[in-house]
């Protein structure tokens, strides 16, 4: 098989599709390996260094799309790249469609089989592919936060970790999965008040058996995330339904009772964010005010840290990657169901529930499509 890795064109995206060691594994595999000229100059992987493991540099993304059979990247493909699309190529990426209908209709359109990370599953329920982008984000959401909380930056002039003798930041963290959890582990380190919010009982007992006193672990009501929003410094959403667009957490009354300057992040503004006033910025300009808070909404933070992100990424996307193009598309995914639950989009029709049921477009099953 032909595996292409484009440059990534999103606003301050350095990520990449694909390393230079998940390349030599490819070419070990006996398939060859296109990438576009400086793909992965943003996290210090120079051509010469694809080259090296057997990888073709080549000058454009056309030319990339054009030869490949599968097409490996990052992020969602922007409009540009979503015109490049044949169909029956392979496009194996994040999409998170839910909320983007744009590109949903323009991946239908193109006839591309559309395999998105952060369907994927494994034997525990979990989101294998999203997980350390999640933990990613997770721990950044703090790091963000408390920028966001100095007073050159728009917020309330609040130290997370207070000092002796003044009481530190208050951080209210919605969701308690990976997000909620790395987030957590960052702002008990810098010795802030933190609450965490769920409504799983299991998610619950074990955020509360880890962190034990060091964190308030309490079930989430309309009512209690009312009034914690209202004292809160730092609000971070974490909330996720797999494939779906995020529910909306925090209204935009909740948000008039807030603290002037205090900080909302909102970690899953990727499925439309949990914040009603939520709306997708970027790393060039992160941050806008309403009410007098302050949101920052990144809709690719890991990107920000493109080396570490990158490589976590690739450690769990390469194998899928290996399997594809070993033994084509459709024979992997009758392999693994957990592989096949990644499948989003296959020759114009949609293939995850969610993705039809937040568009109102037709659904047609995982099975139809491996069994044509």
């Amino acid at each position: 098989m032909i595996v292409g890795t484009p440059k990534e064109i999103k606003n301050h995206e350095y990520r990449v599709g694909l390393t230079p060691e998940s390349v030599g594994e490819l070419v070990a595999h006996g398939h060859e390996v296109l990438v576009e000229t400086d793909a992965g100059k943003g996290i210090g992987a120079l051509n010469e260094a694809y080259e090296a493991v057997g990888a073709k540099i080549v000058g454009t993304a056309e030319e990339i799309f054009n030869r490949s059979d599968m097409v490996v990247k990052v992020k969602e493909p922007q409009a540009i790249e979503r015109k490049m699309l044949r169909e029956g190529q392979i496009l194996y990426t994040y999409l998170h469609l839910a909320p983007d209908p744009e590109q949903t209709h323009d991946l239908i359109k193109s006839g591309a089989v559309c395999i998105a990370y952060e369907t994927v599953t494994d034997n525990s329920g979990g989101l294998p592919l999203l997980k350390p982008m999640s933990q990613v984000a997770g721990r950044m959401s703090v790091q963000a936060g408390a920028t966001a909380l100095e007073k050159s930056h728009g917020g309330r002039g609040v130290l997370l970790g207070g000092v002796p003798g003044v009481a530190p930041g208050k951080v209210v963290i919605i969701g308690g999965g990976v997000v909620g959890f790395n987030a957590a582990q960052m702002a008990i380190g810098l010795h802030a008040d933190v609450t965490i919010l769920d409504r799983n009982p299991t998610v619950l007992e074990r955020l509360e058996n880890h962190f034990e006193s060091s964190a308030k672990v309490i079930y989430s009501t309309n009512a209690l995330l009312e009034r914690l929003v209202l004292e809160a410094d730092l609000v971070i959403g974490a909330v996720l339904i797999p494939g779906a667009a995020a529910p909306k957490m925090v209204t935009r009354e909740m948000l008039k009772t807030m603290q002037d300057g205090s900080v909302i992040v909102d970690v899953a503004i990727d499925q439309g964010g949990c914040f009603e006033t939520s709306k997708a910025t970027t790393h060039a300009d992160p941050t806008y005010v309403i009410d007098g808070v302050v949101h920052y909404c990144v809709a690719n933070m890991p990107g920000g840290v493109a080396r570490t992100s990158t490589y976590a990424l690739n450690n769990v996307t390469l194998p899928h990657a290996l399997r594809i193009a070993d033994k084509g598309w459709k024979q992997a995914l009758k392999d693994d169901k957990h592989l096949a639950n990644g499948l989003n989009v296959w020759k114009g029709n949609i293939t995850c529930e969610p993705v039809a049921k937040d568009l109102g477009l037709n659904y047609v099953p995982v099975e139809t499509a491996l069994q044509s």
